[in-house]
């Protein structure tokens, strides 16, 4: 059975799937080449006025989750977005790549969650 699969961008052992890069800012010292996207769906990603107040600080994770959340809701590209993870998932994998370095607090895994949530 077909999954979104959550990767770091920089991991070196990266599996098979169409691959979308879910962050609104380009990832440190990645070629476009190394990356290998299907796409980048930046404006899927949380606006910088939240990624700036998350800062990837663990104690803020659970409201940083709750504001992206409400984002996503509003965001017109939303609805677009599950629509070719769905269509994606008839043929393979999806893999969600993300740059940051906590793999358990990022807007990847409540990207997936929510994304899951909506299929």
């Amino acid at each position: 059975m077909t999954e979104i699969k959550l990767v770091r961008i920089y991991d070196h052992e990266q599996p098979e799937g169409y691959r979308i890069l879910v962050d609104r800012m380009w990832p440190r010292g990645m070629s476009k080449v190394k990356a290998d996207l299907g796409e980048w769906d930046k404006q899927i990603g949380p606006t910088t006025e939240l990624r700036k107040w998350f800062n990837h600080e663990d104690e803020k994770f659970l409201e940083f989750k709750e504001k992206y959340i409400k984002e996503l809701d509003e965001n017109d590209f939303t609805p677009e977005f599950i629509e070719t993870v769905k269509n994606k998932l008839k043929s393979g994998d999806v893999l969600f790549l993300y740059g940051a370095k906590n793999r358990e607090h990022n807007q990847a895994v409540v990207l997936k969650e929510y994304v899951e949530s909506k299929m």
